[in-house]
């Protein structure tokens, strides 16, 4: 060992090559052999630590990757299903609008058709010329909303003569 340290200084370092090498003392060579044991044992431990905490580092980015993956996977089947929910919502909306103007459609056609019977004999009030209540049926805020205005129960129809 103290031959290769030699050949290494003279080689590396560029110290002037010697001829001859000679020997260690004896206690010489036992402190230099603690030495090289003792380095040699730190140097595995430490790299042993090193590769360890390399392969902790590795595993904790796969498991860390792995749930962030698993949480995109929950994310993706969360908002399909939220999507789906949000279409059958909408659908029902739209649904219960054309209700709606369904039925606000009818509301009208009755309100109209009591109207007219009214003014026109239906009911009749002992011969005199009372002007027939109007009724209503539609509210005044959903016949605007309609696009109708309050027409004038005069301006609907001519005015009626009773007799009876």
């Amino acid at each position: 060992m103290h031959t290769a340290e030699i050949s290494l200084r003279t080689n590396i370092l560029g110290e002037p090559a010697r001829q001859h090498v000679r020997p260690l003392s004896e206690t010489r060579a036992i402190e230099n052999g603690a030495n090289a044991l003792a380095e040699g044992f730190l140097f595995a431990v430490a790299a042993a630590l090193i590769l360890g905490e390399t392969y902790r580092t590795s595993r904790n980015q796969s498991k860390r990757r792995d749930d962030v993956d698993e949480r995109l996977e929950e994310l993706s089947s969360s908002i399909a299903s939220l999507t789906t929910s949000v279409e059958a919502l909408t659908k029902t909306q739209e649904e219960l609008e054309g209700e709606r103007a369904r039925n606000d459609d009818l509301a009208r056609i009755v309100e109209r058709m009591v109207e007219i019977g009214l003014r026109g004999g239906w009911a009749e009030f002992e011969g005199t010329p009372l002007k027939v209540p109007r009724i209503e049926l539609v509210p005044e805020a959903l016949r605007s909303r309609a696009g109708r205005s309050d027409p004038s129960p005069e301006s609907e129809s001519a005015p009626s003569s009773s007799t009876s």
